[in-house]
């Protein structure tokens, strides 16, 4: 095993490689990154130019005003790196500088106030080139600061941007070892990624959601959320001060109880709200554990069941919340407005389960504050018992006789709601049942999913459908 380099041997490096050359413009926490390069010597064949355009005045003047004067933005950044590079090209003839490769370096961030209520966050990137002749490629990402200290995130922030910059020259054929690389003298409980993005020719064939993947299952972040056409997107900026309504599963694939589900507690939702659904954010949720219930991740199967999702325009939520409270708490640090959730009898089961809580010191009163908060309903949708025939819902389950009168308690006060309009001919439609039928190549599958979601799996033999060749065709 090698041993890994230190932030200055890091910086050494780039800066001893003379075809690397580049700017580093930093906000809001010092000139934290580009410090480690002075330090490391030999930084004059390496830095163009260091700045720190601090006032928003001159930051303005520079780079151009922001909407509502926002400025820890991946907008910004953007901004940032786009001109400094295009000073660069301005500047210098590329026939007096044979084999550069030219890079800007920017991060835009804010750390941790004077009254610690807000930790800090912002957002970092690089925008590089890999050959002299070839189109930049960008790698942006968006960190949230967990130190309760102001110079330590400021140095966090420059282990960051050192790993940043290294990985980006020397593992951009490896997105997942440069993504590992990131914490490098970094501890995780120090700091959070919740979103990155890669983009450019030496990115072209990666998969973005898979690099979102890849924060969760390292324990970088708890979650990531892409949207239905692929793109990553930034957790705050989807669910910030919105009413939120969430459906979990496997979805593997998605049937229409799914759908039945979703869009019956949806409307009770937005009933119960008062909101328009325009005004919800929706999102279907996929735990990691879920992911791993066959062992390893499978991303090929991760890949095929969001993109039927994508395909029918839902937005999509990554996590490591193996509970139902800590995916609620989760979305309650982004707004303080209704939470709705939706699930089935025997996820409702398991809510009410007290071994799923013997980690918490509160066990599960403590559970139960975090999910059963104010504003927060559990929509079930009911489920029918394959070996009795029965129809269960919130009027005829059963919890352990301990739990009987705080369930009680949650029901007589409108915290669980059943889904009474659903389709009762939805009531046999079992996914692993279907999933069977696909990998046996079975007949009697197709009608029990959504529009269009049947043809998807056949055309590209998700789930272990392998189409059917006759002997005619074999010749």
């Amino acid at each position: 095993m090698t041993q890994k380099l230190t932030p200055k041997q890091k910086a050494l490096v780039i800066n001893l490689d003379s075809s690397i050359y580049g700017t580093f413009a930093e906000i809001g926490a010092g000139q934290e990154t580009v410090r480690h390069f002075f330090r490391a010597g030999g930084a004059s064949q390496t830095i163009a130019k260091a700045m720190s355009a601090y006032d928003k005045d001159f930051s303005d003047a520079i780079y151009g005003k922001e909407v509502k004067n926002r400025y820890v933005t991946q907008t910004r950044l953007r901004k940032m790196l786009r001109y400094e590079v295009s000073l660069i090209e301005e500047r210098l003839e590329r026939e007096t500088n044979p084999g550069k490769r030219f890079f800007s370096y920017a991060n835009t961030v804010t750390t941790i106030n004077f009254d610690k209520t807000s930790k800090g966050h912002g957002w970092v990137g690089i925008r590089f080139q890999s050959h002299q002749k070839e189109e930049y490629n960008e790698i942006v990402l968006h960190v949230k600061f967990v130190e309760n200290d102001a110079t330590l995130q400021q140095e966090t922030l420059g282990y960051l941007g050192v790993n940043l910059i290294y990985g980006a020259y020397h593992y951009a054929d490896n997105p997942r070892k440069l993504i590992e690389s990131l914490y490098d003298d970094i501890a995780l409980d120090k700091l959070e990624i919740d979103m990155i993005d890669f983009s450019g020719p030496t990115f072209r064939y990666v998969e973005n959601r898979l690099m979102s993947l890849q924060l969760v299952k390292l324990g970088m972040t708890e979650a990531v959320i892409f949207n239905s056409e692929g793109n990553n997107m930034l957790p705050a900026n989807v669910l910030y001060k919105k009413n939120i309504f969430a459906v979990r599963g496997s979805f593997r694939p998605v049937t229409l109880v799914n759908i039945d589900m979703f869009e019956n507690g949806l409307e009770l939702f937005t009933k119960d709200a008062n909101c328009a659904k325009e005004e919800t954010e929706v999102l279907f949720e996929i735990t990691i554990a879920n992911l791993r219930a066959f062992g390893d991740i499978d991303e090929r199967d991760f890949l095929d069941r969001v993109d039927i999702l994508a395909k029918l325009g839902y937005n999509i939520l990554i996590s490591n919340f193996s509970e139902y409270y800590r995916m609620v708490d989760y979305f309650a640090t982004f707004t303080n407005k209704f939470i709705g959730v939706a699930m089935g009898v025997n996820n409702l089961l398991d809510v009410f389960d007290e071994e799923y809580y013997k980690n918490l010191s509160g066990g599960i009163l403590e559970a139960f504050g975090k999910f059963f908060r104010k504003d927060m309903r559990v929509y079930l949708y009911p489920y029918k018992d394959q070996t009795t025939g029965e129809l269960l819902d919130s009027n005829n389950l059963k919890v352990n006789t301990n739990l009987k009168e705080l369930y009680k308690y949650f029901k007589i006060n409108n915290r669980i709601v059943d889904i009474e309009n659903y389709n009762p001919a939805y009531s046999e439609i079992y996914s692993r049942e279907i999933l069977k039928k696909i990998a046996n190549n079975e007949s009697g599958w197709e009608d029990k999913l959504p529009e269009g979601v049947a043809e998807m799996i056949k055309e590209r033999s998700m789930f272990g459908y392998k189409e059917e060749v006759t002997y005619e065709e074999f010749k």
